[in-house]
């Protein structure tokens, strides 16, 4: 589900709306915004931090992600939460750009948190980060809402370009657990899934399921565009419909769609 590697973590380029309808702005999302317009105010200035959410219920890994988030990294640690009830409740407060998400938590898992959060008007995108390889819980994650997932060992550099390719929009993956993720999505796509994937399917036009054929290969806006013929514009209106038909929130979803209909 990549576009390409960005510092060896696998990202999929191209900002896509959420599928959540938007309400009224908040003073924390209006605050957002109005700091979103100043960054880009003026021709080579500073850009606006990226502002990051860090959930997992053990103290230390918080401590650490947020030492590791520190200095001069273009992130900002805002806030905090110990399970999943608490990141939502962080989410409409802080109203950050990415929460990084742990997903076995007491109480609320991040498999829950995060379709609780993608729900939300202005919801963040939600990146996972676990000690675990790619399992279930992973893909029903994914299928909730989350951009990506990356394993706790993720090297530092790589693990704050995840986080910055998270606030684009794009899909990031670790490239050890890709192909194991693709994987286990087609071992587990029972009849019924893959039945139901292929009805999903049906709402798209021929041009625009050849359009989320390449998203589930991986494929960049640019790729897709130089497999069909299309420019890079195109292939960005393309993927908008895509994912509005399907009630989808971003290409890791389509892409998760079309290996479950067994298109790829």
């Amino acid at each position: 589900m990549s576009g390409g590697a960005l510092s060896g973590v696998d990202t999929s380029s191209g900002a896509l709306p959420g599928a959540a309808a938007k309400g009224a702005p908040t003073e924390g999302a209006a605050a957002k915004g109005i700091a979103a317009a100043e960054g880009a105010t003026a021709e080579g200035a500073a850009a606006r931090p990226v502002r990051l959410v860090i959930v997992d219920d053990d103290a230390m890994v918080r401590t650490a992600l947020r030492l590791l988030f520190g200095g001069n990294s273009g992130i900002e640690v805002v806030g905090e939460a110990a399970d999943g009830g608490e990141a939502v409740t962080a989410a409409q407060k802080h109203w950050p750009d990415v929460m990084l998400m742990d997903i076995r938590m007491p109480r609320v898992d991040g498999v829950e948190a995060t379709r609780r959060v993608r729900a939300l008007p202005n919801a963040p995108e939600v990146l996972v980060l676990t000690t675990f390889d790619a399992d279930e819980y992973v893909v029903e994650t994914i299928r909730n809402g989350a951009c990506g997932f990356l394993v706790k060992d993720t090297p530092p550099e790589q693990l704050r370009e995840g986080v910055r390719a998270a606030a684009r929009g794009e899909c990031v993956f670790s490239p050890k657990v890709l192909r194991p993720l693709v994987d286990l999505v087609v071992a587990t796509a029972a009849g019924s899934r893959r039945k139901e994937a292929a009805k999903q399917l049906k709402r798209l036009t021929d041009r625009e399921r050849e359009v989320a054929i390449g998203l589930g290969r991986g494929w960049s806006n640019a790729e897709i565009g130089a497999a069909l013929g299309m420019g890079v514009s195109t292939v960005k209106g393309h993927v908008s419909r895509v994912l509005a038909k399907l009630c989808m929130n971003n290409r890791a979803q389509a892409a998760v769609l079309i290996h479950e209909a067994g298109l790829i």
